[in-house]
């Protein structure tokens, strides 16, 4: 046998070896346990993620009806009561210092802001705007309609606070120095805000109207294709629990806006067929259509955001618990605020503009004539009070089941701050505790008191503000966080960096 033979064995023999040791060979999962039972609770959280947002998102859009509810219902009859109490005051004698209380100032401006914006948009010709928009190209309507958004959430950014300062500048104790330009220069703002923002959400209403429309539902698969771009803006980007918790809020003003849109195109739809029937179920797969890809965008965004940030999904239950508190919280004696106004700087919903345009609408598109018609609006409108009202009686009972899960009861008791504005709280300041038996349900059923005339009440900060998604108090600075997840993930070792961290780290 000669060396070159010998040679070929060896090497047949270790590759026969090479091949069984890969055939036969194996490995133990449970030596890296921590890694896998990771990406399994991952998993779990992805599952979980649709349930949890989806209960936060129905409560959420239940809170916002409740304060659009409350304009076309309680409102009025709250502006009625405070105008019969200043024309009836001189009859039983000037008891108190202020003709009315600073509640009822602020509904008087609601209901006057209400009715002028209301005559004002009969000025706005719908069928000519309806026309304009139509006779556009199917891009140009696309990027009118990228554009209407981002105004949309720019005038609701700006226009809460519009309207905060002008209830502030009319209910501001006069014995105070005067520090702002006058309560009519502040109400014609607030006018002007609510019409042009009215406009603009008529603009988006007339761009959807158009869409459901076209003839090829181009224009409509186009904008529903732009909920789709929104996953790629947001989901590689890092995701603190509270910037977490202003996009859910953002969501969920988006689909309770995206509910009224589409009832205004199915009612101006409805007009033009005189009312059939049969073209409520040609619309009826298109609305389908656009609220299901909302509803699939915000799962699917959800989703990737908590498993790239490493966010359990327990968070929207404590998301929940604070949207929950804001409702208990202005039940209670030391409430500073009305719960419309609370939804509405939590979420960004305003709800004057939007009943503005559908009063507008409602009134165009159904005419009412004869005494049967107006018997039917009367019954409609105590339909729609008791409607408002089982709702409130529900959302507040589940809310105190919330804040009781959360542990958030001993909060609900502690007075806003009374320090100035930019100025921390004085740390002597006694805290009012409450007494054994008083509890909660006593507590939010409860009228506010009146505040002594040494105190002075001050546009503050909402206290559940400070615990926005921890209840516990135990949440860090986000600086601080910021920092020690860069000094961790500098010291990571390269063999733990995969795609996922480097997904989830991903800032730009």
């Amino acid at each position: 046998m000669t060396v070159a033979s010998l040679g070929d064995q060896d090497l047949e023999l270790s590759l026969l070896r090479f091949l069984s040791a890969e055939l036969t060979r194996g490995y133990f999962l449970e030596h890296n346990e921590a890694k896998y039972t990771e990406r399994r609770e991952r998993v779990y959280t992805c599952m979980r993620i649709p349930r949890e947002l989806e209960k936060l998102m129905v409560f959420g859009i239940f809170l916002c009806l409740d304060a659009f509810l409350y304009v076309f219902t309680l409102l009025p009859l709250r502006v009625f009561l405070a105008l019969f109490r200043l024309f009836t005051l001189p009859c039983y004698g000037l008891r108190d210092r202020r003709l009315l209380q600073p509640a009822q100032v602020c509904d008087i401006l609601k209901g006057v802001i209400l009715v002028i914006c209301y005559f004002m948009m009969h000025y706005v010709d719908y069928s000519m705007m309806y026309h304009l928009i139509r006779g556009q190209s199917v891009i140009k309507l696309y990027i009118i309609y990228n554009m209407l958004e981002v105004a949309d959430r720019l005038f609701s950014s700006f226009g809460q606070d519009i309207l905060d300062a002008l209830y502030w500048t009319a209910t501001e104790p006069k014995e105070r120095k005067r520090a702002h330009i006058g309560v009519i220069p502040h109400f014609f703002m607030a006018v002007l805000y609510v019409f042009l923002h009215a406009i603009l959400i008529m603009v988006q209403a007339t761009t959807l109207n158009v869409a459901f429309n076209s003839h090829n539902k181009s224009l409509l698969t186009i904008m529903m294709s732009n909920n789709f771009v929104e996953i790629k803006g947001s989901v590689f980007k890092k995701f603190e629990k509270n910037n977490l918790f202003q996009m859910s809020n953002s969501d969920i003003k988006e689909r309770f806006t995206n509910y009224v849109l589409l009832l205004i195109v199915c009612l101006r739809n409805m007009e033009q067929f005189s009312w059939n029937p049969d073209h409520l179920w040609v619309l009826f797969p298109d609305v389908c259509m656009v609220i299901a890809s909302e509803t699939a965008v915000d799962i699917v965004k959800h989703a990737f955001i908590t498993k790239f940030n490493d966010i359990t999904a327990d968070v929207y239950s404590e998301y929940r618990a604070s949207l929950a508190f804001d409702l208990v919280s202005s039940r209670q004696k030391n409430a500073y605020t009305d719960y419309s106004d609370s939804v509405a700087r939590r979420m960004g919903f305003i709800p004057l503009p939007l009943a503005v345009l559908l009063i507008r609408v409602v009134t165009s598109s159904i005419k009412v004539q004869g005494i049967l018609s107006y018997a039917c609006v009367i019954l409609f409108y105590f339909g729609l009070i008791s409607l408002k009202v089982l709702n409130s009686i529900v959302l507040l009972g589940k809310s105190c089941q919330y804040v009781k899960e959360a542990k958030m009861e001993e909060k609900l008791f502690n007075p806003p701050p009374a320090s100035a504005p930019g100025k921390p709280p004085n740390k002597s300041q006694s805290k009012c505790k409450p007494s054994q038996e008083e509890n909660l349900s006593a507590s939010v059923t409860s009228q506010p008191v009146h505040p002594k005339e040494n105190v002075i009440p001050l546009l503050v900060a909402s206290s559940s503000d400070q615990f926005l998604t921890t209840p516990d108090g135990d949440e860090k600075d986000i600086t601080q966080e910021s920092s020690e997840l860069k000094h961790r993930s500098s010291k990571k070792d390269l063999l733990e960096v995969d795609r996922f961290t480097i997904c989830g780290n991903r800032i730009d």
